[in-house]
């Protein structure tokens, strides 16, 4: 069993950035005030998409997702009876399907939940040590542990880290505040899993404590699957449309000082701290982004109730990124 992977939208693997992100802080601008002078700068970048989607997320039957499941996919294309444990073969889910083409016939992958089944898996967790007197190992990649237990030392720590401050953890790595021995290749190698293993570790000059449980885990079992939904390229680019583009616009329904910052954010990025200026207003409820200039900043625009990673301009899509920075302290 591989350990724990990112979905594919969270990996961002198909190249679509979209973010908000805040800085550290109180960034209360009031209640139900959007005007006032924030201090609030708000980034838009765009990055033209010079190809039809569907040359970017459909995959042949022999040219698959390099993360994908490839006897999944043979299963699913034929109907023979597959499953996977834990992972989704495709990383896609019923909003978020991947799609593949065999013999001129367009397919849209999922999976579903057929079964249910029960693990023990070794947990590492690490606590930082003030007084030991015990001789740590060297927790780090030129240290004497396996490769193995580097992984795991590594994103163990960054739960230890997190613990007590702001900013967290990625919570795809890093499972119930330590690290998941999932695979089996990784527990015959351990040294921290071997009898008589080392009770405390240094990694980045800070020395942890090693703890190490053994605890259940239910991981569920998918069967993939693969619907034809059309034998039409302009249908299949369609499709794709309605599921990852969101506002669309074009320059005549845009000003001029508008058109002119959506070429300097393709070039350079964008940028302007709120209060915005018409244009960028202007551009932002284009994009369907009103949380910016309607509602409130910090508990508006932050919450993304729209994830629609595109937009399409005149006949052209961009995949465009929003960074929010800044702002007075609370």
């Amino acid at each position: 069993m591989q350990d724990f992977l990112l979905s594919r939208r969270h990996l961002l693997a198909s190249g679509l950035a979209v973010g908000i992100t805040a800085s550290a802080g109180c960034l209360e601008f009031g209640n139900n005030t959007p005007r006032g002078d924030t201090g609030m700068e708000l980034t838009l970048s765009l990055t033209r998409v010079d190809e039809p989607l569907r040359n970017r997320y459909v995959h042949g039957r022999g040219d698959p997702d390099d993360r994908w499941d490839e006897q999944a996919l043979e299963a699913a294309l034929n109907d023979e009876q597959y499953t996977t444990q834990l992972r989704r073969p495709f990383f896609a889910r019923p909003e978020d399907p991947a799609y593949a083409v065999h013999e001129g016939i367009y397919y849209q992958l999922n999976s579903v939940i057929v079964d249910e089944i029960t693990e023990t898996y070794p947990v590492l967790r690490l606590f930082e040590s003030e007084g030991s007197t015990a001789t740590p190992v060297d927790g780090g990649e030129n240290g004497d542990l396996p490769e193995s237990d580097h992984r795991a030392v590594h994103i163990a720590h960054m739960a230890a880290r997190a613990r007590g401050n702001e900013g967290g953890y990625p919570s795809g790595l890093v499972q119930r505040g330590g690290y998941v021995y999932r695979s089996e290749a990784a527990r015959d190698e351990s040294d921290l899993l071997a009898e008589g293993d080392p009770d405390h570790v240094t990694y980045r000059e800070t020395t942890y404590e090693v703890e190490i449980t053994h605890e259940q885990f239910y991981e569920a079992v998918y069967r993939p699957t693969a619907e034809p939904v059309t034998e039409d390229p302009d249908r299949m680019e369609t499709i794709l449309r309605a599921t990852l583009v969101g506002a669309r616009t074009s320059q005549d329904d845009l000003s001029s000082e508008v058109q002119r910052i959506i070429t300097e954010a393709e070039t350079d990025g964008y940028s302007e701290t709120h209060p915005f200026s018409e244009a960028y207003e202007e551009l932002l409820r284009a994009m369907d982004k009103r949380p910016y200039i309607d509602g409130n900043i910090r508990k508006d625009a932050g919450v993304r109730t729209n994830e629609k990673e595109m937009i399409q301009y005149g006949d052209t899509y961009y995949e465009y990124y929003l960074r929010l920075n800044g702002g007075s302290d609370g």
